[in-house]
């Protein structure tokens, strides 16, 4: 079985994050599967919030804490790590959109954000909150459009997208 891998802290906060986790977890003599047990989730589990690919959940933090005698310190942490400019329920896909090397995706309905224009974009938001503030709506729109420097960069992602002719086709906010 390979060893741990290599941790780069710097490349994110829940790298970070996963590394500390790691340190306190073999300072405390656990194993990844002893430590999942006290979490109620698997060792492999454990390795993914340390590999920084899962993120810490605030009733984790409070367990790592009282298991792992770290004060408040993942809880603090974690807090931290939990913001983001998206959605609760977008977040964790927008983390990985920025980490990937190829999206693939396939759309049948809408334009995919990474491929929406400003207007677009917000037709969409406004569709699914009518009712929001106008801030919100360009909060959300300019996170969306923030995503979309991704596809500037020429190294990654590789951006594969199967689109259906009605979503180019139909009248979203306007032509």
């Amino acid at each position: 079985m390979p060893g741990p891998k290599d941790l780069d802290p710097s490349s994110s906060p829940r790298a970070l994050l996963g590394a500390e986790l790691r340190h306190a977890r073999e300072k405390a003599g656990l194993s990844q599967e002893k430590l999942g047990q006290l979490l109620f989730v698997s060792g492999s589990f454990v390795g993914q919030l340390e590999g920084g690919t899962r993120r810490i959940q605030p009733d984790q933090a409070r367990v790592l804490d009282e298991v792992l005698g770290t004060d408040d310190f993942f809880q603090r942490n974690c807090r931290v790590t939990a913001q983001s400019r998206y959605p609760e329920h977008f977040a964790q896909a927008a983390e990985a959109e920025a980490t990937a090397t190829e999206i693939r995706e396939y759309a049948p309905l809408l334009v995919p954000g990474l491929l929406q224009t400003p207007a677009y974009a917000e037709a969409v938001c406004r569709a699914y909150q009518p009712t929001a503030p106008r801030e919100t709506i360009d909060r959300l729109v300019s996170a969306r459009m923030e995503r979309t420097r991704l596809l500037s960069d020429p190294t990654h992602p590789l951006l594969w997208v199967v689109l259906d002719e009605g979503a180019l086709r139909r009248v979203t906010g306007g032509r």
